[in-house]
């Protein structure tokens, strides 16, 4: 995590990271003025609190209450030597916790990560740079070692050389890498957790069998995805962008809609048109771009290879976004190892979908089988002896894909996970399965996965699947561990070099009678593609291009920004048109209007209900106010601040309200209740004197909302080296 810290007055300091600022100061007697802790003082909190969060955790899981549970801790000082100290935590728990628990809350404080940080001794690097905004060193493992060469089954380079050259092109963007986090709960299987030190929402996760595997699979996301400007879907790119030569790709193509918002022509094709816009539904306007917002310019589009017949086809920029999410992007060291590995995903995601809403039961992988495999073995069996029972299945449904099963068993909640892996090597396959069931996951973490169900419609519908496909939490049948599968088990084996595996990925999809399109990305130095198969690799319903489109942000989001501004009418037209539009309540602001708010601020926690709430109130609309205070209070889970600011606005709309009740009678013991500062913003929200309490003014121009800038300056970055290539 970056760390950049400004020097404020006297010995003041402020540290920003993420979304966080931290203020420091030193006590007076030390020429401070005592307004902060200090830097140390910071430090011996954080392992308290960091030993107490182990502490909630473990009770969380175990639906054991910490009312009653207290600890502290005392830092013991050597006299002889000031850094040389004790660090005593104390734990005092209700006498109704049982042994086991009391020894299992015992050891969880001692998985605390300050606590082992220290112990194990960090190592301390200190330098001077030129420009601190300008050194993008990648922070990941070091230099690789000259002499190693490692190389693994679907890579064609070795892994020493992967991490370099890849490590390279994200210097030369710019962009300075560090690794958050690790993890390694049993052997073999290793996953980690990337990102953008200056824009922490452009980030990945690897996996893999050792931790230089996973960290090449981890740069491999990064760079697809930057290719595939996926770290930016449905955000706003901001006005500079948008009025520029190109918002996407140089060689982007602009459609303006014809008579009547139809389709222009020149767009898809007839074999996606008949998949996309059977009915004839579908309109111009559902494909202008959510990033730019252009509706004046038209539909930006991207060219895309036919590779049946190498014809060029226009796919709008807007449909790819709103169907297909991340499935069918990859990167690799040449062309046909990314092409390889990106076939396998769309496999992979297909495969799962079939086997999940039909139910399908499949074959076990035979222990002899299994065997033949001693690290994916060892792996298993150490989760097992962790009480988490393990099927490994073969999913290639006869023979026909490459793609494997791992799903876990909890019995401790009653949960299942099914994890799929895929590639045209049995064993890479049945690897891949296994890291993906615990890629970002303690042990704690596998209790949160759902029960299977004998519901059939529970596992077909859609936003399952969608489950599934971000981080394999759908819900899975029980017919899915039927003894009696619906496939013989077949060891198959479709490998040999990544140039015949993509030939024969492809052949498999030319036998089904699927059209595959695909673009080359190679600009940023590492050969990049994307392929798109209509009709079989979408993540979304293709309904959602007409009822669920990203681009509804376009109708509200300049409004939105501009609130304050607003005039009474503007703001009751808004009102309006959110009411009619049948949006979901719960749906936040960010991810409606795609903007990346900090979500410690209102504006970040910000929903549709709320947003009306306030809108009503600025018009003096009350009963429609309390109406929606309700139900905020009812299912809004917000901060507890926000919450008690409504619950102090519920009580002064009921007041106001009443034909019988003076408000001045109780604003004394409503101020003792709630505070002056809350009672000040709520009556000033409902006698007109306050607007849109919480929420600061911006505007198109996205001043104050640094988050956002960060991602737009990532995407700068992005921009210029398409442009200079």
């Amino acid at each position: 995590m970056e760390i950049k810290v400004n020097f404020l007055d006297n010995l003041r300091l402020e540290a920003k990271f993420d979304d966080f600022t931290v203020i420091t100061d030193q006590p007076i007697r030390y020429k401070g003025d005592g307004s902060a802790p200090s830097p140390f003082d910071y430090f011996l909190a954080s392992s308290a609190m960091c030993a107490a969060y182990f502490v909630k955790v473990y009770c969380n899981s175990r639906d054991i209450p910490t009312d009653n549970i207290r600890l502290s801790q005392n830092n013991i000082v050597d006299p002889e030597d000031r850094y040389n100290q004790i660090f005593k935590i104390q734990v005092e728990l209700p006498e109704d916790i049982s042994d086991k628990d009391r020894q299992g809350i015992l050891r969880s404080i001692d998985r605390c990560t300050v606590k082992k940080v220290v112990q194990t001794g960090p190592d301390f690097q200190i330098e001077v740079v030129e420009n601190l905004d300008e050194d993008a060193q990648t922070l990941l493992m070091g230099s690789p070692d000259a002499n190693s060469n490692t190389y693994i089954e679907g890579k064609d380079l070795p892994l020493e050389q992967t991490i370099a050259n890849m490590s390279k092109i994200l210097s030369d963007l710019g962009m300075k890498i560090e690794i958050a986090s690790w993890r390694n709960i049993v052997p073999h299987v290793w996953s980690l957790h990337v990102r953008d030190a200056a824009s922490p929402m452009c980030f990945t996760n690897g996996k893999g069998s050792t931790k230089e595997s996973a960290l090449c699979s981890a740069l491999g996301e990064f760079i697809e995805r930057l290719n595939c400007n996926f770290f930016y879907n449905d955000q706003f790119f901001g006005e500079e962008i948008a009025n520029s030569d190109f918002v996407h790709y140089p060689n982007e193509k602009w459609f303006k809609p014809g008579a009547d918002d139809a389709l222009p022509e020149g767009i898809l094709d007839d074999h996606c048109l008949e998949i996309y816009n059977p009915d004839g539904e579908l309109r111009g306007s559902h494909l202008i771009d959510t990033n730019s917002g252009r509706k004046d310019r038209g539909i930006v589009s991207l060219p895309y290879t036919r590779l049946s017949d190498s014809g060029q086809v226009y796919f709008p920029s807007n449909l790819i976004e709103n169907l297909f999410l991340s499935n069918g992007m990859s990167a690799g060291n040449t062309l046909a190892e990314a092409k390889v590995q990106c076939l396998s995903e769309i496999f992979e995601r297909a495969v799962k979908r079939e086997i999940i809403e039909n139910e399908i039961a499949l074959p076990e992988v035979p222990k002899e089988v299994l065997a033949q495999y001693p690290d994916i073995a060892e792996g298993i069996a150490a989760l097992e002896a962790q009480g988490f029972p393990l099927v490994v299945k073969d999913a290639s449904l006869g023979g026909r894909f490459p793609v494997a099963c791992v799903t876990l068993m909890n019995p401790r909640t009653g949960g299942v996970f099914a994890s799929f892996g895929a590639h045209p090597s049995f064993k890479v396959a049945l690897e891949r399965s296994l890291t993906e069931l615990l890629q970002g996951r303690s042990f704690e973490g596998l209790n949160d996965i759902p029960l299977p169900t004998f519901n059939s419609m529970a596992v077909s519908e859609p936003n399952n699947f969608v489950e599934h496909f971000i981080d394999s939490t759908g819900v899975v049948s029980w017919r899915f561990f039927s003894a009696k599968s619906d496939y013989d088990f077949k060891h198959w084996d479709f490998s040999g070099s990544t140039e015949y595996e993509a030939e024969t990925l492809l052949g498999i999809l030319h036998d089904m009678g699927k059209q595959v399109y695909m673009a080359v990305f190679e600009e940023l130095g590492a050969p990049a593609v994307r392929v798109l198969v209509p009709g079989y690799s979408e993540v979304y319903p293709v309904d959602d291009l007409i009822w669920d489109n990203t681009n509804v942000a376009l109708e509200y989001r300049e409004d939105i920004l501009n609130l304050h501004r607003l005039s009474d009418e503007q703001l009751a037209d808004l009102v309006e048109r959110l009411e009619e539009s049948q949006i979901d309540n719960y749906t936040d602001i960010i991810t409606f209007i795609g903007i990346e708010f900090d979500e410690n601020t209102v504006w970040g926690q910000l929903t549709v209900l709320e947003l009306k709430l306030l809108i009503y109130l600025a018009l003096g609309q009350h009963d429609e106010a309390l109406e929606l205070v309700e139900m905020f209070l009812q299912y809004n889970d917000n901060t507890v601040e926000r919450v008690l600011f409504y619950r102090a606005m519920q009580a002064v709309l009921e007041v106001t309200l009443s034909d019988d009740l003076e408000l001045d009678d109780y604003l004394y013991n409503f101020k003792r209740m709630y505070g002056d500062a809350t009672m000040q913003a709520a009556v000033g929200s409902v006698d007109g004197s306050v607007r849109f309490a919480g929420l600061e003014p911006t505007s198109m121009k996205l001043e104050g909302l640094d988050r956002h800038m960060r991602l737009i300056e990532s995407y700068k970055k992005l921009h210029a080296a398409r442009a200079s290539a």
